[in-house]
């Protein structure tokens, strides 16, 4: 099974590409990090975003996209625009969308420990909550 780890921060969505078979992981190469909504405002910008992620899961083959969830209120709430991402990736045509809270994902690692720092992955440091929700998820 082939995920697609998301984290939503501003206006961007950090990814990260995730596969597993036969209990071996594997970090596909993957031509973007990030998928970001230039222009907050308007209704073509988030029409584009949705279209260039589409295309993204749709080149690399994904069977499965894993959001990581963000709070509604509070200090740590998520903002509008996070949501806004959200809702355009969610409502993509025939692509299943998972939700996954950090504190699921927390214990799942606790369980189940990444066997590899993730400096050794070779991905940046703002990919690394994406990839700990796909991981998570996947080993779930």
């Amino acid at each position: 099974m082939r995920v697609c780890g998301v984290e939503l921060k501003g206006n961007d969505a950090n990814i990260c590409l995730l596969s597993m078979s036969e209990g071996l992981f594997d970090l596909p190469d993957c031509r973007v990090r990030r998928v970001s909504l230039e222009n907050t405002t308007t209704q073509a910008a988030l029409i584009g975003f949705q279209f260039a992620f589409a295309k993204l899961i749709a080149d690399y083959k994904i069977d499965k996209v894993i959001i990581r969830q963000r709070n509604m209120k509070g200090k740590f709430s998520g903002g509008a625009v996070g949501f806004k991402l959200e809702a355009a990736i969610e409502l993509i045509q025939d692509l299943k969308v998972e939700i996954v809270s950090p504190i699921e994902t927390k214990e799942i690692l606790k369980q189940n420990p990444v066997q590899i720092s993730f400096v050794e992955t070779g991905l940046k440091a703002f990919q690394e909550p994406a990839f700990t929700t796909a991981y998570a998820s996947l080993i779930a």
